[in-house]
């Protein structure tokens, strides 16, 4: 059960030895209040600048996708 919502995560950056034509990868760190909880999986959104954000993925368990 979720007590608050933990803080957004940091550092978002991409690994550009990892990034390919097919794949990317990012890496961060979590942010400074787990909301109560342990974090165990995130979702990954984008937004290509319309404001509408699509998920690319969800359930992702590690802190790279």
């Amino acid at each position: 059960m979720i007590r608050n919502v933990p803080d957004a995560p940091l550092s978002l950056a991409n690994d550009p030895t990892m990034t390919t034509d097919k794949v990317i990868r990012f890496t961060w760190t979590d942010g400074a209040s787990d909301g109560g909880t342990p974090v165990i999986d995130y979702a990954v959104s984008f937004d290509q600048g319309t404001g509408n954000f699509v998920q690319l993925s969800q359930s992702v368990t590690t802190k790279y996708y």
